[in-house]
């Protein structure tokens, strides 16, 4: 049989890559005469910069330095493409894995926004910017000062970083404002929130990167103060993505995109999809947001619509996986507890994979 092995990545526990070879390895034990084709996918979230590396051929893997969302030098890369397009990923620059403890109102996305500043000064012709995975709740003001803004308070002095100060925001200066390349900027996210109210990325996201109510209402009220300074729609779908950095890069001049389908649709996976006879899936937690454009609920899709089978391993299973899928693997099941899961992943996925092909 051909079989497509296309997850995301767990998160926090192993790349879409390591999840790819884990399942393929155990696959591979099980049925050696398959044809297994690996994809690594990615969202618009942590490992987008990875699976565009590796599946793009000339690609060019570009290292820096950048401050992180705690103030500490973060070593990340981003990866120019051979038509100029420079993939930058901001879960590796400001997310919240580089945060221990959390920093709700301290923590910023001045890190993303100086990759961004340094695949422009490469002269990146166009960017693909993945949001996913972000520490802070600061509407995007630090990449928007990373490219050349001014936030200050009603004094007039600078503002400080984070999304705690943004209830002092009095004006912003955009007249050094770097500009979007010519080719245009994409945001690649699975949001659709607003920026703000009971949708908005305070209230939601909030309490994920620590906040408690009284934070989520510090931060729901500097978004609003905010949002009366940046030409861009609040209510806009994704404008509360990644603690508001989606309205920051609308407000900048940038478009959003379905994160997962614009990634499939750049690396070729419908195409892939449409030559396998089973297609595995994955991503560290299925739940109900799972079928919100993610990457499972994507290449379920796919598959159906190619008469492929469609198979999920995931690191905890939260919600039903029929009809969409007609089998599935937990690696917290199979570990008998998710710190044991977290603690292996490698080894439970090569399980997930053997198993899921002894079924077949």
């Amino acid at each position: 049989m051909r079989i497509l092995i296309a997850p995301d990545s767990f998160k926090g526990s192993a790349t879409a890559t390591q999840v790819a070879q884990g399942i393929a390895e155990g696959w591979h034990e099980r049925r050696p005469s398959d044809d297994i084709r690996l994809m690594p996918m990615a969202d618009g979230g942590e490992g987008t910069v990875d699976a565009f590396a590796l599946a793009v051929a000339g690609s060019v893997r570009k290292p820096v330095v950048v401050t992180g969302p705690d103030n500490r030098d973060v070593r990340t890369e981003w990866v120019l493409l051979p038509d100029g397009t420079a993939v930058v990923e901001l879960a590796s620059a400001s997310g919240i894995t580089l945060l221990d403890p959390l920093a709700p109102l301290a923590a910023h996305s001045l890190g993303f926004g100086q990759v961004i500043a340094a695949a422009l000064d490469d002269g990146a012709e166009r960017l693909l910017l993945a949001i996913g995975g972000s520490a802070s709740t600061d509407g995007g003001a630090g990449a928007l000062t990373a490219l050349g803004a001014e936030f200050r308070d009603e004094d007039g002095s600078p503002l400080p970083l984070g999304g705690g100060a943004l209830g002092r925001v009095g004006s912003v200066d955009l007249t050094a404002l770097r500009a979007v390349p010519e080719g245009g900027a994409i945001v690649l996210s699975d949001v659709t929130n607003p920026l703000l109210g009971p949708f908005g990325a305070a209230a939601v996201f909030g309490p994920q990167k620590g906040a408690t109510p009284d934070d989520v209402a510090k931060l729901e009220l500097g978004l609003t103060r905010l949002a009366g300074l940046l030409r861009a729609d609040p209510r806009s779908e994704g404008a509360g993505a990644a603690g508001g950095v989606g309205f920051g890069l609308l407000s900048w001049g940038a478009e959003l995109a379905a994160g997962a389908e614009f990634v499939g649709a750049l690396l070729g996976v419908p195409d892939a999809v449409a030559q396998a006879d089973v297609v595995i899936t994955g991503e560290g937690r299925f739940d109900s947001q799972s079928a919100a454009g993610k990457v499972p609920s994507y290449i379920a899709g796919l598959a159906r619509s190619a008469d492929a089978r469609a198979l999920l391993v995931a690191g905890l299973v939260d919600a039903p996986t029929a009809p969409a899928f007609a089998d599935f693997e937990s690696l917290s099941e199979r570990a008998g507890g998710s710190a044991a899961a977290i603690a292996d992943p490698v080894r439970y996925l090569r399980e997930a994979g053997a198993a899921l092909a002894d079924r077949q």
